[in-house]
């Protein structure tokens, strides 16, 4: 049984720390405040660990043994009620090296959310500690004036919401122009720049074959996932415990996006989980719209073919281009939760069990 922690409410206390990267340089440093303005408004207290304004690491806030023995030390303390992490980066996986998801199993379960290079934690945490996490915005996305993607964040950390419907329009990154010269508090607040509709692309399976489809589809499982650039680095290292995870709990909606990755590297990726028999007992795949990788075809590989060629011994359906990830807007998800999917080209739904 994977663990959900205790709902937070108003009067609570959040702790923010930085195992990545942290709101050191502009325009981080200058939306830190406004997101902690948000989030006390709403009735919470926001205490910083040291390294959130530290920028003295190599590609990292700081020491990893400092990142890490901050990241257990706020996961234990009993004053804090739930982790919002700084932001995302490159190095966590330092971080992860200097801490005990076993030793974690002693304390009371507690609510972490971010995304991106937090999969580095929040993966372990889920299929180690045998805790759910929300892989969702860090702190700096509670600086804007906030929709549906913070709402919603908070709706999964207060328990008021158990089904939530994707979002219809986001921010093409081939008709976004370019940012301010200087960052200014009304650039920080606004709501995103939604510039096209989103559509979600649906592949069944039919007779062992994966074919692009209008029709409706539905999953049902444990979620989990995450960034595809940190868990193809976290296999076959000690945070590797896929090969029991998946003998103990059955059916698994693989929840998927990529930052960094080019379509040669997703595919590369995908086939390496895929041997290492990370994907023996999925229920399902939903891939968020990658990042590098958008709309980009390198000798005839795109988004779309480097998932499908890898997956289709598989059998599973597939949803793609799902608002998760990297490009706004993002629906938050919780990681090790049991849920319902359906979705067609126009909609998306999880609902929790």
């Amino acid at each position: 049984m994977i663990k959900r922690p205790e709902y937070i409410k108003p009067g609570d206390t959040i702790g923010v720390t930085a195992p990545s990267f942290g709101p050191s340089i502009e325009p981080y440093s200058l939306m830190y405040p406004l997101s902690k303005e948000n989030i006390e408004s709403r009735g919470y207290k926001v205490i910083a660990g040291e390294t959130v304004f530290k920028s003295d690491g190599l590609g990292i806030s700081t020491d990893p043994k400092v990142t890490g023995k901050e990241l257990m030390d706020f996961y234990k303390r009993e004053d804090i009620n739930a982790i919002i992490s700084a932001g995302g980066g490159e190095l966590m996986c330092e971080t992860i090296s200097n801490m005990d998801f076993d030793e974690l199993k002693a304390y009371k379960p507690k609510w972490f959310i971010g995304y991106s290079d937090n999969t580095n934690f929040i993966f372990p945490l889920v299929t180690i500690t045998g805790v759910q996490g929300i892989y969702g915005p860090c702190i700096n996305g509670y600086a804007k004036k906030w929709e549906e993607t913070e709402f919603d964040s908070f709706a999964l950390l207060e328990g008021t919401k158990s089904s939530f419907d994707g979002y219809k329009r986001f921010v093409n990154p081939e008709l976004e122009g370019p940012g301010p010269e200087v960052y200014t508090d009304e650039y920080l607040r606004a709501p995103y720049a939604f510039n096209d509709d989103r559509e979600l692309i649906i592949y069944k399976n039919n007779g062992g074959e994966l074919t692009r489809s209008a029709e409706k589809v539905e999953m049902k499982g444990i979620l989990l996932g995450g960034c595809l650039d940190i868990l193809v680095n976290l296999c076959g290292t000690k945070f590797d415990r896929m090969k029991d995870f998946v003998k103990e709990n059955g059916d698994i909606i693989w929840v998927l996006e990529a930052c960094d990755l080019t379509p040669m590297s997703i595919r590369r990726s995908l086939w390496n989980l895929r041997e290492a028999g990370w994907f023996d007992s999925a229920a399902g795949f939903v891939f968020g719209r990658p990042e590098t990788s958008w709309k980009q075809n390198m000798m005839g590989v795109d988004q779309y073919n480097a998932v499908t060629d890898i997956l289709a011994p598989l059998g599973k359906e597939i949803i793609m281009d799902a608002e998760i990830g990297h490009i706004d807007p993002m629906l938050p998800v919780v990681m090790g939760a049991e849920a319902k999917i359906s979705a067609d080209n126009v909609n998306l739904n999880i609902s929790y069990i």
